[in-house]
């Protein structure tokens, strides 16, 4: 977490900001749906839509947190999800 601290830090912008970021840089078939409760963290979250990632930063990013590393018992088998 300090390594997207600090690269959220970089960009000026929050964490929250640079995962919605992220999130929008995945293609144009993901739709992040942030959740809020406070007028404060629904303008934090539509700061995200004026962070630029470049490729660097996504590369970063992905390096970070490599697919598949967030795997574990949370959510029981979704395997036929989609089938």
């Amino acid at each position: 977490m300090d390594r997207v601290k600090e690269l959220a830090d970089q960009k000026h912008c929050t964490p929250g900001q640079l995962a919605l970021a992220w999130l929008l840089a995945q293609g144009e078939h993901i739709v992040p749906i942030p959740g809020t409760k406070k007028r404060e963290r629904l303008a934090e979250n539509l700061g995200a839509t004026a962070v630029v990632l470049s490729p660097e930063d996504l590369q970063r990013l992905d390096e970070l947190a490599p697919a598949g590393s967030t795997a574990g018992a949370r959510y029981p088998n979704m395997a036929t999800i989609d089938v």
